[in-house]
């Protein structure tokens, strides 16, 4: 009898790890190259860390192309290159990441942990019930549905143009 509980239990936590394994596997956001639009020289410097995902290329593509006509410094990288950012360069920081089996994002959560500032970081969190977020954090949060991406570009954006007519009227 020892033996079959044992073998149950072997077979349950196998099966268990097989359920992670392929979940992350299915789920996990792919990695995303980093491009940069227009000269790093101008004075309105936005970072935006983003996931490979149909949805936050929506969003991403959504807001910069809302600041195409002015002259706005976008560099995008992946979530994962975050430990080496200082948020202090940039007048925004944009952050867009996925809650993955029941956490953040670790480098999205471990970059917000250290340097979170409401002035100049704005974050979206999506995740399977479109409500988790981290605790402290102001966040849009959603489910990566696409016919939602027009509206969140449409918060960030209106959150942005603040910060950057807020730069304007600084640097007169």
């Amino acid at each position: 009898m020892r033996k079959k509980i044992l073998l149950g239990t072997g077979l349950f936590i196998t099966f268990f790890i097989l359920l992670l394994m392929w979940y992350k596997f299915t789920y996990s956001m792919e990695f995303v190259e980093s491009y940069e639009i227009n000269s790093s020289e101008l004075p309105q410097r936005v970072l935006i860390a983003t996931q490979g995902s149909e949805y936050k290329e929506k969003v991403v593509s959504g807001v910069i192309g809302e600041f195409k006509s002015q002259e706005v410094y976008f560099k995008v990288v992946d979530v994962s290159l975050l430990d080496d950012v200082d948020p202090t360069i940039w007048n925004a920081v944009i952050i867009l990441h996925t809650w993955e089996i029941w956490k953040p994002e670790e480098h999205a959560k471990a970059f917000l942990d250290a340097k979170y500032s409401s002035d100049n970081i704005f974050v979206v969190t999506t995740s399977g019930s479109g409500d988790q977020k981290m605790d402290g954090v102001d966040a849009v949060t959603g489910a990566s549905e696409l016919n939602d991406a027009p509206d969140h570009v449409e918060t960030i954006s209106t959150w942005l143009d603040v910060r950057l007519v807020d730069l304007e009227i600084h640097d007169l």
